[in-house]
């Protein structure tokens, strides 16, 4: 197989404005006790994922209560929109829920770890025409909005 890096996916950290509206403003890191996430399961482990944070340049994770656990983004999001607490997902995913005010994106002075973008297709001599079309296609959309998404932060 080759794998074929198209850049990185910028994180962050998004809630719902009422659920932020019932507690004290977040500030940094340290401002999260008291607060509650949406438990997002592995599907590797099934384990809930903990919360990243960079602090001072190095990664630091945090497992918060939930009242919650989904297993897949679309609910991830849903649950997150409603209330249920703080998430954690890409950047350009939720620029939408963000513009309508939906979701706000917090803590962005401590971001998550970006996520790798990569195409993954089988090593041939003859590789299909639909397959060369379709990563033409994903360098042509997908890498000028990962550069846009990193001018952005």
């Amino acid at each position: 197989m080759i794998v074929r890096r198209l850049g990185l996916a910028q994180e962050a950290t998004f809630a719902n404005p009422a659920y932020l509206r019932c507690h004290e403003v977040l500030r940094s890191v340290a401002d999260l006790q008291g607060r509650e996430m949406i438990g997002f399961a592995s599907s590797c482990t099934g384990q809930v994922l903990p919360l990243e944070f960079t602090v001072k340049g190095e990664l630091q994770t945090m497992m918060l209560p939930f009242r919650i656990t989904v297993t897949n983004a679309d609910s991830y999001a849903a649950m997150a929109r409603l209330g249920f607490g703080l998430m954690q997902a890409p950047r350009y995913r939720y620029a939408k829920d963000v513009a309508a005010g939906r979701l706000v994106e917090v803590l962005h002075e401590y971001p998550p770890s970006p996520q790798l973008v990569s195409v993954l297709y089988p090593k041939s001599r003859q590789l299909s025409p639909r397959v060369c079309v379709f990563i033409d296609w994903l360098v042509e959309v997908v890498v000028p909005k990962l550069r846009l998404l990193r001018a952005f932060v």
